[in-house]
């Protein structure tokens, strides 16, 4: 017998998750760059969630999810692994509710991002182990609640919002462009572009070293990667989700890969001439387009989705 397929996040969740996180978070702006739009023949602007709160988008979903709790999850406590956004995340919105929050983080994640955590009231776990492993260890040893960094419905509709926002800041974009770590950001950007701009196209990038979403979708299932090469630790997902690979089937046009090469010059135009501080993973979108992995008509209205700017001074000496 087939398996039931996977619920999907629909536009009424998204809206609601608006509505939770309002007056919570920042509305982030879009800018236009006539330098990009000239090297690409496209109308560029940039979606700035590297103006979140915490720096990135994170807070959306994870805010979403917090929000669903019931008294006596919030009491036990929250644990979820993390490269450095969603552990940032994590600890900032379950520390304005009062709720006690651990994150299982790989032992050579940024060492600001760790410090960032830790300042926000985060408990932090380094593990040079598996993320995930040592992440359910712990909830079962201290009975907390896991929130996964993307494989969750109400995370998905967290991050839909930033799809509303596109909607309404950029009404004629005819494509969007965004990182694929695990899926979630692009899951639900998807869900509100395909409700509110059918016509447009929504496309994934990932690091040519961390592209379990490409090969998940070549398999047709979830695929854990053995290893992980890429500069991008935003989107060095191990493995892709349930949910998230069933939305990115469902409303994602393709998903394309780049070389960290091309990431970090892309890094290096944002800085150089837009004034904008990206980290790697934020700036995979734009290395796709200049790579010209994403078929772009002229003069169409693209809005790359600029995902976080969690980098500090010494790796942004390191890479550029």
């Amino acid at each position: 017998m087939a398996s039931p397929p996977e619920p999907l996040v629909e536009l009424s969740d998204v809206l609601a998750a608006r509505d939770v996180v309002a007056g919570k978070i920042h509305l982030t702006p879009v800018h236009g760059s006539a330098h990009l739009s000239a090297e690409t023949g496209a109308r560029v602007t940039l979606k700035l969630e590297s103006f979140q709160k915490t720096g990135s988008f994170k807070v959306r979903g994870v805010l979403n999810k917090l929000h669903d709790l019931g008294p006596l999850e919030r009491s036990r406590g929250v644990v979820s692994l993390s490269a450095g956004n969603h552990a940032q995340a994590l600890a900032w919105g379950a520390a304005r509710l009062g709720i006690p929050a651990v994150v299982v983080m790989p032992a050579r994640a940024v060492r600001s991002k760790v410090e960032a955590t830790r300042g926000y009231g985060g408990e932090v776990v380094l593990t040079e182990g598996d993320l995930l492993s040592a992440t359910l260890e712990i909830q079962r040893d201290r009975d907390l609640v896991l929130v996964h960094p993307f494989d969750d419905l109400l995370v998905i509709a967290g991050q839909g919002t930033v799809g509303l926002e596109i909607a309404e800041q950029v009404p004629d974009v005819d494509l969007v462009v965004a990182g694929v770590g695990g899926g979630g950001l692009i899951s639900g950007i998807a869900t509100a572009i395909a409700a509110l701009r059918p016509e447009a196209r929504v496309v994934g990038v990932e690091p040519d070293g961390a592209a379990a979403m490409t090969r998940s979708l070549e398999r047709g299932e979830p695929v854990r990667l053995d290893s992980l090469d890429t500069v991008a630790d935003g989107l060095a997902a191990p493995f892709a989700g349930r949910h998230t690979l069933a939305h990115v089937q469902e409303r994602v046009s393709e998903v394309v890969t780049v070389p960290d090469e091309a990431i970090v010059r892309a890094m290096r135009i944002l800085l150089e001439r837009c004034k904008v501080v990206a980290e790697p993973a934020a700036a995979a979108p734009l290395a796709a387009l200049l790579e010209r992995r994403v078929t772009v008509e002229s003069g169409s209205r693209v809005v790359l989705v600029v995902s976080g700017g969690n980098v500090d001074a010494e790796r942004l000496k390191q890479l550029l």
